[in-house]
């Protein structure tokens, strides 16, 4: 089907077409993960993702390509899940930036948007990596450019990116060796190569194979059939409004600020839409009658959330600076009256980002005290486990969110979270490295309101670590400094079992054995857990490091737990041994050793 451009209507399907194609085969993607673990999350991630993109997409009515791509860009920030997901949501980000000038493109115009997509995502990442989905991204946007001289069809166009993409994919394992190592190909290139599929069947056939369907709000992505939650574990800092238990003791009157309200701010129309925009000077006037107040601004879009005693005021002072969209306001006392009568809960007004599933997602918080009021630092770290949690808790993390592998929290999670937390100095421990990412993108959308830092904690013993080095008296620098350090004196082990055959390092490892991984390397494969374990252990601890700490899985028999600690005494009697519940799922034994 021959396309000399394309609008908002047709990127629009070539999106909802590329979210089915990965939708379809997420569990694919998922399969490619390097280790035979378990835990693959690369297709999850990615599917979440487009999910939330391509649902705020759906709420979309305009024809404007750039106004559509603008659209998905800030579905895609707030739904970033994972490394992959992180890098996809800045590939179409840079899209965006460039596409916002046009109502269509045509092919030089939609390759320059797919290459300042691919600056953009090599910008955000600190140390790209070739042989990544950076590195199929890029040489397909490459392509594009040379091959937008010679055609005139944009379906032309998107056939030779495809087939590139093809290419660089199957190319990834000569530039990354370990993927050639397993026999594999880069599991995010291949989940960027599903979503161009997908705007190629679009372009091709008009509809894809399958009917899109793209969850609605509120619902679940069909696949995978376990989808990753991020769980805000209430703590003290946290309002007691966000239990459901709360609202029978709360008195309707008691509600002062009785109106929530949601919208967004198009800087791009409106007649004062070129006024100058202070976000700070902003928030205090919603401050004046208002509280619950997040903000969330670039130079084309606000996103606004308020409780406010005036909503008018609320509009027209919105209306300074852009047109008002997708406006969201309920009563709260009315909606109180119902739960009170009706003695169940209430659902909630629908979050403008908040379509990917949550088990329990942090509710808006009161406006941000004085300074003076401020406590100096804040937490949230991120957990697998409710012991785990616990743990966390016991060191004075705030805000424990529910992650790790295959259940990475978002980039809106990290903002809710950073949100709930009265401190003039957040720190973040994200504890996983497929989730830093995601939390700096946080961070990156908090610059000038918050202060925060993430501690790139790449495993639960590293954020352990980091949490116990804290000194409340330090001054920022100093903890930071010495967060730092703790991190990298730590060595991180796990236990879990192989769910394929594979080499790896001279190992032969079977489907079903169980593996030891230490510091992200597998050393140890057995085919029984207590021999796993400890040949994991004799390597982590052959240079005499003095401290080990077990994190106890929530699927390990009792008996090899016992089994397990009497052994190191044995073994290791100068070694001081601690073990915990740690709860964690997919990982029988998690081991923190340290000198």
């Amino acid at each position: 089907m021959s396309k000399r451009s394309i609008n908002g209507t047709d990127f629009t399907a070539m999106v909802l077409a590329g979210a089915e194609k990965l939708q379809q085969h997420a569990e694919h993607v998922n399969s490619l993960n390097v280790f035979p673990v378990p835990d693959g999350d690369t297709g999850t991630n990615m599917n979440l993702t487009m999910t939330a993109g391509a649902n705020e997409l759906k709420k979309n009515n305009t024809v404007s390509v750039g106004q559509c791509a603008g659209v998905l860009s800030k579905g895609l920030l707030m739904g970033a899940r994972g490394n992959s997901g992180v890098i996809l949501s800045q590939l179409f980000r840079g899209f965006g930036r460039y596409a916002a000038q046009y109502d269509e493109l045509n092919p030089q115009q939609f390759a320059a948007a797919l290459q300042t997509g691919v600056d953009a995502a090599y910008k955000a990442v600190v140390k790209p990596v070739e042989g990544t989905i950076l590195t199929v991204a890029k040489e397909a946007a490459k392509h594009a450019v040379y091959y937008a001289r010679r055609t005139t069809d944009v379906t032309d166009l998107m056939t030779e990116v495809l087939a590139k993409a093809k290419e660089a994919l199957a190319n990834t394992p000569e530039l990354l060796p370990v993927l050639k190592q397993v026999g594999v190909v880069d599991s995010g290139g291949q989940g960027l190569v599903y979503i161009y599929e997908g705007f190629h069947q679009h372009l091709t056939h008009g509809i894809s194979e399958t009917p899109v369907s793209v969850p609605a709000q509120g619902q679940a992505p069909a696949a995978p059939a376990q989808a990753p939650a991020a769980v805000l574990t209430q703590t003290e800092h946290v309002p007691s409004f966000v239990q459901s238990s709360a609202q029978s003791q709360l008195s309707t009157e008691d509600i002062e600020f009785l109106y929530d309200m949601e919208f967004f701010i198009n800087r791009q129309l409106g007649s004062y839409a070129k006024a100058k925009f202070d976000e700070e000077l902003f928030r205090q006037a919603l401050s004046v009658n208002g509280d619950s107040i997040i903000v969330i601004s670039d130079d084309e879009t606000i996103k606004v959330h308020v409780h406010s005693k005036t909503p008018g005021d609320v509009l027209n002072l919105a209306l300074q600076f852009g047109e008002i969209t997708q406006i969201h306001l309920l009563n709260m006392r009315e909606q109180h009256r119902d739960l009170l009568t009706a003695g169940m809960d209430i659902a909630p007004m629908p979050d403008l980002f908040a379509d990917i599933p949550h088990e329990q997602t942090a509710a808006p918080v009161p406006a941000e005290p004085p300074a003076d009021d401020m406590a100096p630092y804040g937490f949230i770290a991120v957990s697998s486990g409710s012991g785990i949690g616990d743990i966390f808790t016991s060191l004075g993390v705030d805000v424990v969110l529910a992650g790790g592998q295959t259940m990475n929290p978002s980039t809106e999670d990290f903002v809710n979270a950073i949100s709930s937390i009265s401190a003039k100095q957040v720190y973040i421990l994200p504890n996983n490295s497929n989730i830093v990412l995601a939390a700096q993108q946080a961070k990156d959308l908090l610059e000038g309101e918050r202060d925060i830092t993430v501690i790139p904690s790449k495993s639960i013993p590293q954020g352990i670590a980091a949490a116990f080095a804290f000194q409340e008296e330090d001054a920022v620098d100093n903890n930071t400094g010495n967060m730092l350090e703790a991190i990298a004196h730590v060595k991180s082990g796990q236990v879990t079992h192989a769910v394929r055959d594979t080499s790896y390092d001279e190992l032969e490892i079977k489907s079903g054995q169980y593996i030891g991984i230490s510091n992200s390397k597998i050393v140890a494969a057995a085919d029984e857990l207590l021999p796993a374990s400890q040949a994991l252990l004799s390597n982590m601890l052959e240079n005499g490091d003095e401290i080990v700490t077990v994190l106890i899985g929530a699927d390990t028999d009792a008996e090899v737990t016992a089994a397990l600690g009497q052994w190191l005494q044995e073994t290791y009697p100068d070694v001081e041994v601690e073990i915990h519940e740690g709860g964690q799922p997919i990982y029988y034994f998690l081991f923190s050793v340290e000198p």
